[in-house]
């Protein structure tokens, strides 16, 4: 990348400074404010269901452990091994943290890891616009190991960007020997933006996560970034306990979500070299494999971006405004003739529950302080997987190239 000259760089810290202001003085959510092409990222959020799922042998090794509490640190092991892909990938990738493309309505991103934990396969969808959220369903063939959930986020400023994200994800686990599965509650971590006032914003994660499950074991997260005086960047504590009773620690994990961890038996007071089971390295990602851009279906991300993302990844501004434009239009024209028509739109892979409880919701929740209809109010429906929608979706015929042209057109005015 050619550095910007001295007019071009006293030109975005002029825009940089005027966003601050506008986010600063802004009243409401900030995941409606629209932000200026020049901190958008190339990627959406659809596509951040992916960062789940990076190292897939992780993600399916529970499956190989018939010990409930072992079972419980697998999963709890897994789940901080996602934390540097989800919230530091970028900063590191760009330099800074930019801002995702806001997904429109019915927007896909699908692909699928080959390793050697087997296939294992990625849908991610943008099931609700108004308030936006994204569900995902992630399952490794081989294990049975599935993650299904969705999540909405909810921005406020207070001396910097405060991200509140809801909604939940559920990780069903198959048991060696068992006919019932081990299921899983995962909250999501709540976060902050650091680096505003210097141009540089990367992602903290503050307050505390929790994963609980049905065998009886509940892990809480905590994290602490780096203060003024102390502490290290992206720290965190956790400890794995028999649910109801926090002081009955059977394992505790601690370090740097972006960079390792150890693992210790018992309650950390009592960590030594004794007591240390294990610790994680980052390691290499698997890769995840996607369809070329013409073999996609027009409402996968990287298809319906991709004039956008080539404005973005050139400087060309006026191009991104332009086909981010046509997009956003096009979705608001849509949405109006679906009110005239009195439709809604059909949801791809997943269906929100409307006239019965949520087991997993009803049987864990209140470990973990999630009620019972899963926030559903904040993110347009209680969403789950649809197996019957899934089915329909993989045995369409492909679309020809005029077909695909033309719903390209009616959806997203390109």
């Amino acid at each position: 990348m050619e550095s910007a000259t001295p007019t071009q760089a006293g030109g975005v810290g002029a825009s940089w400074g005027a966003f601050l202001k506008s986010i600063a003085s802004f009243n409401g959510d900030l995941s409606s404010l629209t932000a200026p092409p020049f901190i958008l990222s190339s990627t959406s959020l659809t596509e951040f269901s992916s960062y789940w799922c990076e190292h897939p042998s992780v993600f399916a090794a529970p499956a190989q452990e018939p010990d409930a509490a072992k079972r419980a640190l697998l999963v709890l092991k897994w789940f901080l091994t996602t934390l540097k892909q989800q919230y530091a990938s970028r900063s590191e990738q760009y330099g800074n943290e930019k801002k995702p493309l806001n997904p429109f309505l019915g927007e896909l991103f699908l692909g699928k890891w080959e390793d050697n934990a087997g296939t294992t396969e990625l849908i991610s969808e943008q099931v609700s616009h108004h308030p936006p959220a994204t569900a995902y369903n992630i399952t490794n063939l081989p294990s049975g190991v599935r993650l299904e959930g969705y999540n909405a986020q909810k921005a406020s400023f207070s001396k910097t960007i405060n991200v509140k994200q809801i909604g939940h994800a559920v990780l069903t686990v198959p048991v060696p020997s068992s006919a019932e599965p081990d299921t899983f509650l995962i909250t999501l971590p709540s976060l902050h933006i650091e680096g505003l006032i210097f141009g540089s914003p990367f992602v903290e994660l503050d307050g505390s996560s929790y994963i609980t499950s049905s065998t009886g074991f509940t892990a809480k997260i905590d994290y602490s970034g780096k203060g003024w005086l102390s502490g290290k960047k992206n720290s965190f504590t956790a400890n794995l306990y028999t649910t109801g009773n926090e002081k009955d620690v059977v394992f505790n994990v601690s370090g740097q979500w972006t960079k390792s961890f150890e693992i210790h038996s018992g309650p950390a007071k009592h960590n030594s070299k004794d007591n240390l089971i294990g610790n994680w390295d980052p390691s290499p990602l698997s890769e995840l494999i996607i369809a070329p851009l013409e073999k996609q279906h027009p409402l996968e991300s990287r298809r319906a971006w991709s004039k956008v993302a080539a404005g973005i990844s050139k400087g060309d501004l006026d191009t991104v405004s332009l086909e981010k434009g046509k997009i956003e239009n096009a979705q608001r024209e849509m949405r109006a003739k679906e009110k005239a028509d009195g439709q809604t739109w059909q949801r791809r892979y997943f269906s929100a529950l409307e006239d019965r409880a949520d087991s997993v919701l009803t049987g864990l929740g209140s470990a973990v302080g999630l009620p019972e209809n899963g926030d559903a109010d904040k993110t347009g429906g209680l969403w789950r997987f649809d197996a019957a929608k899934s089915e329909v979706a993989h045995k369409e015929p492909s679309l020809s190239e005029e077909e695909a042209g033309k719903m390209a057109k009616e959806l997203l005015g390109q």
